[in-house]
């Protein structure tokens, strides 16, 4: 039986990669202007992990997070607060997530938090323009698999199969 995957590209982000590209992304976030950030407020679940290595690289001790749904497995819906963070809109605050797909997601924090400074790794053409600082862009048929929703196993070799 051959698994498909449930978009036309798939693209398998390991943890090494992930550590990787958060620290890039704090690299970015370092030299985006005369920016002196004092927090960050992570987009759970996926931005609670690029939010702790990039508040470790950058220093930062005040983190919080603002908690959407707007996922249920791989079905996407309109987006829900349903808890909001506790720190303050300033434009030295960063707000966080691992990936920015429509831009829905942003545009509900960002109405919150219309000053601070939107970052995430990773940037699909439909969404990039909803945050001010990415990584990598993919196209936006690609999902995304983070290492928090795989585990390893063994993969056969792409030619001999079908």
């Amino acid at each position: 039986m051959v698994q498909t995957l449930p978009h036309e590209r798939g693209f398998m982000v390991s943890w090494d990669q992930l550590h990787r590209d958060a620290r890039a992304l704090a690299w970015r976030l370092q030299g985006a202007g005369n920016h002196d950030w004092k927090r960050i407020i992570a987009i759970t679940r996926g931005g609670m992990a690029p939010a702790m290595i990039v508040a470790r690289e950058l220093d930062i001790r005040e983190v919080d997070s603002i908690s959407i749904q707007s996922y249920d497995h791989q079905t996407q819906s309109e987006p829900t607060v349903i808890k909001k963070s506790v720190l303050e809109d300033s434009a030295d605050t960063l707000i966080i997530d691992d990936l920015v797909d429509t831009g829905k997601t942003i545009e509900l924090v960002r109405r919150n938090f219309p000053n601070s400074h939107f970052a995430t790794i990773y940037a699909k053409p439909l969404g990039r323009g909803f945050v001010d600082t990415f990584i990598t862009e993919v196209s936006q048929d690609t999902w995304i698999f983070f290492p928090w929703d795989t585990a390893l196993q063994f993969v056969g070799p792409y030619r001999g199969s079908a």
